[in-house]
């Protein structure tokens, strides 16, 4: 068996196309959306990640900025400016990246951002509502493992689900989004830690395997059931790639899980086109909420 390759480019293009046409009315209002991505301690060689948010959004038209503090700053220094942006009228969404240094506390920052131009979907009041069930931005990543899942898979009732990692921004949303009560979704789900006994057997169990971990090729084949759909999360830069060759991986050992696995999302291509889409959909809510929908 060779697994089908579960790509998000074509899905993240159709996302972004409805994206356009909404941003298209604002501007005609004679409106520039503005995106305010916040990084401490980025390296000299910049962050991908930060660059393809910025890159999306000004090919949307948004005016996009990004504010760099060194890893040395102060919490009062992160509180000034995420206080100062959630104020400014001209950005109508802010981007925290995480992680942050050890030195800065996390949750107290992101409740620093203005819930309503949180497009990350991590101000403690938008969790309240996504786990509720009501309507507010919701983080972008599992919203994107959604769409690809509901397009390879179809209906997700009653499917054993196993996502490995618990972070705040896949692990955790993810597993309350795929038990909504919510036609199409209704999933079994298990979240797995770094605290799970016989975590290969209970990796086994399930239909769909999600893995966001963080540790580049950490699951193998072992790990995966016969026939089993794939998502990796995760992504990592490989140090000194050969010429011509990747230069990135993920946390799935692509050529082991790939003979096993009946689909499985390649890195990069895979979820990560879909984490931008999203993300841009939801500065798209935060404009219309924050200067009226037409």
């Amino acid at each position: 068996m060779t697994a089908t390759l579960l790509w998000g480019k074509e899905a993240a293009a159709e996302i972004r196309a409805q994206v356009k046409e909404r941003f298209d009315r604002i501007a005609a209002r004679g409106i520039q959306p503005g995106l305010a991505i916040v990084t401490v301690g980025e390296t000299p060689a910049g962050n991908p990640y930060v660059r393809s948010k910025s890159r999306a959004a000004e090919e949307l038209g948004v005016r996009a900025r990004v504010e760099r503090f060194p890893g040395t700053t102060t919490e009062d220094a992160l509180h000034a400016k995420l206080r100062e942006l959630s104020a400014d009228r001209g950005v109508h969404g802010i981007i925290l990246q995480l992680p942050l240094p050890s030195h800065l506390p996390e949750d107290r920052h992101l409740e620093d951002i203005a819930p309503i131009k949180d497009v990350d979907g991590l101000h403690p009041l938008n969790v309240g509502r996504w786990v509720h069930g009501l309507p507010g931005h919701r983080p972008a990543t599992p919203l994107g493992v959604l769409e690809l899942l509901r397009r390879h898979c179809g209906d997700l009732t009653g499917k054993r689900v196993v996502i490995i990692g618990r972070s705040r921004i896949v692990g955790r949303p993810l597993s309350v989004f795929l038990s909504e009560r919510s036609p199409g979704l209704n999933a079994t789900v298990t979240l797995c830690h770094s605290a799970t006994r016989d975590l290969k057997s209970v990796a086994r169990e399930a239909e769909i395997l999600v893995v966001a971990i963080g540790r580049r090729r950490a699951i193998t084949s072992e790990y995966v059931r016969p026939g089993a759909v794939v998502v990796d999360v995760g992504i990592h830069e490989i140090p000194e790639p050969p010429p011509g060759g990747p230069r990135f991986e993920g946390d799935v050992d692509m050529a082991s899980v790939r003979s096993v696995a009946s689909a499985v999302t390649p890195v990069p291509g895979g979820v990560g086109p879909m984490t931008v889409a999203f993300l841009v959909r939801n500065l798209a809510d935060a404009v219309e909420a924050q200067e009226g929908a037409r």
